[in-house]
């Protein structure tokens, strides 16, 4: 339960989408962000608060304002939120549903308003919506229809139809229900108006029918609430490029009725993630019913987060929280090819491979004519912004992380392995995979057989990098595969490239003494490379992306000083990026707080424990991570970025697709781990298995080279 102001402790711990039409709530069941008609582009409320107030015996409350308890959540397996809201002083209970159609651009509401006194009253319930269209309040308009009696919001190709129904048959098609009791337009933040939102508070709206420029506007609704009474609200915005396009819309919710849009898209959904129940057999994901009860939802909700990130034109956002705006004037809402790649990888592991065939024709269509994959893109394929410069000592640097590339490729391999498309890699290997492959061939430094330097995974530095030069392994094999299904005569080049590759980064990164891999060789101030030990747990990568076996001994030695000196000795725990990480720094006691815990690099934990496990004891240790990593999601079952190491709550953006991804991939190697060890882990519904151990120094299995304890 949430008291109010919990939008500043939760980013944005609900998200309804349908690839074209995005929405996302803050803790206090605010929308916050409203994307059309790209996930991710253009958000048309910027994070401003669009939101519900109530009206009841002389008294006014918005619902992020004091006195509110709630409690947000989401329908079980489907893109529907179910959140309840509760005003002890003024006497109103509430049952919230969101959703946006699966197929039609409308995003719904439906409030069950129940009166918690033994006396009957009228309940007005307003809303306000404050627009800034293509993310400028430059030129909107804002009217009132009365031939439809709803609210417009307009400009260029841009419409938006506010409406609703209350009362006796509102969720039916035709006529049922009541319609807008008050509306009003008008000036916001603009010449001392604060907004429409303010006329609400006294419970009457001026009806103002027109405003442009910068402008908002209310709507109200009433209901006549009997003693204990409960009775339903439903309120639709619906989307279009056009006035036409957007009455399209709307007349199909009042022609089916909203009732009936809400169940048609709870089914949708939940009969699209049963999809990933189909393990089984000789299905690479093993079987799903080893899970204990409450990890395998927040397995499917996982899957669900990752869907909802993704454009149906193949971008897959890395996030869509404007929260970060606050901290710096950019945000999440890009398309990271390496972010992409694994959540792609991650939803073919789960069956997925219609979708994630859009974000490999999406890198096809954006990759540069050199053959590289810029820092990161729009929705749309344009190139995104950047801080990486062209210029290095006066001589022209390519600004890539050069690993984004390589991913992709990878991906692209491991899609074939299990979807065995082949027509389909025929559509994307002329314009995606010869020229990468040609690229990621050609950039190295032909003294070492390292790749030349770029930027890290992390974005921070630039050099050459473990993680770096072993993706590019595994994008150039990966390439050779898939250029042998052609009988390309460039494939055996790429494979014996990637051999160079491997044998380089085993001789030139790899330190003896520490015994372990080191984070690199990074650009000094002299333009020089300078080895960088740092301990970084991207260094993961070299079993990730098959430079060595997860059981290797160097691998070994590595991942287990990433469990001792990362894992972050407070009561929250989890994996830190690397020694000392300064972003969203919240310690200073670098020897327990390394750095904020990272959901993608505890996972990375796990899924290593995974690979290396051959007895359930071991396998346990894997569960553990992900059973730590469900319990610290937001309510509603979000993650974040990273978590406060002494409070638990969410840091930066939530949710990240990333971290959701490598939640589905690391919950389908653990079923598939238990297969290929014929374990006898079958909970009866779920439950009844402790996780074991959650890692931390001195604590858990120590492996050997074998992946046996020691």
């Amino acid at each position: 339960m949430l008291s109010s102001g919990g939008s500043t402790e939760l980013t944005r711990p609900l998200s309804v989408g349908n690839g074209n039409l995005l929405v996302n709530f803050d803790g206090d069941l605010v929308m916050r962000d409203f994307y059309y008609p790209f996930v991710g582009m253009m958000n048309h409320i910027e994070g401003r608060r669009n939101m519900m107030g109530f009206w009841v015996d002389g008294r006014f409350s918005w619902l992020d304002e004091p006195g509110w308890v709630k409690d947000p959540g989401y329908l079980e397996d489907a893109l529907v939120t179910l959140s309840t809201a509760a005003h002890e002083g003024l006497g109103l209970s509430l049952v919230i549903n969101d959703a946006v159609h699966y197929r039609s651009d409308v995003y719904l509401k439906r409030v069950a308003i129940r009166n918690d006194l033994l006396r009957a009253r009228r309940v007005s319930i307003f809303f306000a919506n404050d627009f800034n269209i293509d993310e400028s309040d430059i030129g909107d308009t804002a009217l009132f229809d009365p031939e439809l009696r709803a609210v417009y919001h307009y400009k260029r190709t841009r419409c938006f139809i506010i409406d609703g129904r209350a009362g006796p048959g509102a969720g039916d098609g035709g006529t049922g229900g009541s319609g807008i009791a008050q509306f009003s337009t008008g000036r916001k933040r603009f010449a001392g108006a604060e907004g429409t939102w303010r006329d609400a508070e006294d419970g009457r709206l001026e009806g103002h029918p027109i405003s442009q420029g910068s402008v908002d506007s209310a709507i109200s609704f009433d209901l006549e609430l009997g003693p204990g009474e409960e009775d339903i609200l439903y309120f639709w915005i619906a989307a279009g490029s056009s006035f036409d396009s957007a009455r399209a819309a709307h007349g199909h919710v009042l022609q089916s009725g909203p009732e009936r849009f809400f169940i048609e898209t709870a089914s949708f959904w939940r009969h699209w993630v049963a999809r990933s129940q189909e393990w089984g057999g000789d299905r690479p994901g093993g079987r799903l019913d080893c899970l204990p009860r409450d990890l395998a939802r927040f397995f499917r909700r996982s899957l669900l987060v990752v869907r909802s990130q993704t454009d149906n034109r193949g971008g897959i956002l890395a996030a869509n929280d404007t929260d970060i705006l606050r901290h710096n004037r950019d945000h999440y809402s890009y398309v990271w090819a390496r972010d992409g790649a694994m959540a792609a990888h991650s939803l073919d592991l789960a069956g997925y491979h219609a979708l994630t065939r859009r974000f490999f024709r999406f890198c096809r269509r954006a990759i540069s004519p050199e053959g590289f994959l810029w820092h990161k893109y729009h929705p749309d394929g344009s190139v995104g912004s950047s801080g990486h410069p062209w210029v290095r000592k006066d001589e022209y640097t390519l600004p890539l992380q050069e690993d984004e590339t390589a991913t992709v490729l990878w991906a692209l391999g491991r899609h074939y392995a299990l979807d065995h498309d082949l027509e389909f890699i025929d559509t994307v290997y002329d314009r995606l995979v010869e020229p990468a492959a040609e690229f990621l061939c050609a950039y190295r430094d032909p003294a070492t057989g390292l790749p030349r330097p770029s930027y890290d995974l992390w974005e921070e530095r630039q050099g050459v990098f473990t993680y770096t030069a072993a993706s590019v392994y595994g994008g150039l094999v990966a390439s050779a595969t898939l250029g042998d299904l052609f009988g390309h005569k460039s494939a055996q080049r790429w494979r014996e490239a990637a051999e160079e590759v491997r044998a380089a980064l085993l001789r030139h990164l790899y330190d003896q003494t520490l015994g372990r891999f080191i984070r690199g060789l990074q650009v000094g101030p002299a333009g020089g490379l300078l080895p960088d030990p740092t301990l970084d747990a991207s260094l993961y990568g070299v079993a990730l992306f098959g430079v060595l076996p997860a059981g290797d001994e160097r691998v070994v030695r590595t991942m287990r000083q990433v469990r001792d000196q990362l894992w972050v000795q407070t009561e929250v725990g989890g994996v830190a990026r690397y020694t000392d990480d300064p972003y969203f720094r919240k310690s200073d006691d670098v020897e327990r707080v390394p750095g904020n815990p990272w959901v993608v690099c505890s996972l990375w934990l796990a899924r290593w424990y995974i690979e290396i496990a051959e007895t359930a004891e071991e396998l346990a240790v894997a569960l553990a991570i992900l059973e730590w990593t469900r319990t610290h999601a937001v309510p509603g079952g979000h993650l974040p970025e990273q978590f406060h190491p002494y409070t638990g709550r969410p840091v930066s953006v939530a949710p990240l697709t990333w971290s959701h991804a490598e939640v589905v991939s690391a919950v389908l190697e653990y079923v598939g781990a238990v297969d290929r060890l014929g374990l006898a882990i079958r909970l009866p519904n779920g439950e009844g298995v402790p996780p074991g151990p959650v890692p931390g120094p001195r604590t858990g299995p120590s492996p050997g080279p074998d992946g046996t304890d020691r």
